[in-house]
């Protein structure tokens, strides 16, 4: 059983204080996305579907690589938008930062739909140029298009407790698991 294995909790891990929070109307929650890789949430606009994955920027660049501190981590999201129509080949897809007052576009580009929605397709299209080298004008149409679709800093705190939720399953897993490996090489040794 995993309570009794021998090692202990990191404080910030066991007096976690949250409480529950529902993803903005009218986003819903992919069933399995704790589980796996890919889509946190999707919905649909008009004939759009959206679908929206989600990481800590801290996950993309290491400890060290930014000038952030490593407590501000969990307040910087990176958001895949992935918005696909129907009977289309390619979907628009959007790079993003996502903090707790701000939504930021990395990138904008065109790419094949991904039937089955893992993280990302390696992109084999041009990218288009870098969006800071768009127009203002086109930025700003961009930033209208997502905002219209409900892509905006008012996820910042369903998508930072759903990281939360995400992280502690994966270390009661690893704990659970090295529980496990631990009591079963103590039975393998013991005497009979």
């Amino acid at each position: 059983m995993f309570l009794s294995c021998p090692f202990i909790f990191p404080l910030s891990y066991t007096t976690c204080n949250l409480q529950k929070i529902s993803p903005p109307s009218p986003f819903a929650v992919v069933k399995g996305s704790l589980e796996r890789e890919g889509p946190v949430l999707k919905r649909m606009h008009n004939e759009e579907e959206i679908s929206i994955s989600v990481m800590r920027l801290s996950n993309i660049i290491p400890e060290g690589g930014g000038d952030d501190d490593s407590d501000d981590a969990i307040n910087q999201l990176f958001l895949h938008v992935d918005i696909s129509k129907p009977g289309e080949e390619l979907s628009l897809h959007f790079l993003c930062g996502l903090y707790p007052d701000a939504l930021g576009i990395h990138s904008v580009s065109l790419r094949p739909k991904n039937e089955s929605r893992e993280f990302l397709v390696a992109p084999t299209m041009y990218y288009g140029p870098t969006f800071p080298d768009l127009d203002e004008k086109v930025r700003d149409a961009l930033h209208e298009y997502i905002q219209e679709r409900g892509i905006d800093e008012s996820l910042f705190a369903f998508l930072q407790a759903w990281l939360y939720v995400k992280d502690h399953r994966r270390l009661l897993g690893w704990f659970k698991s090295i529980g496990e490996f631990v009591q079963d090489g103590k039975k393998a040794v013991s005497p009979a």
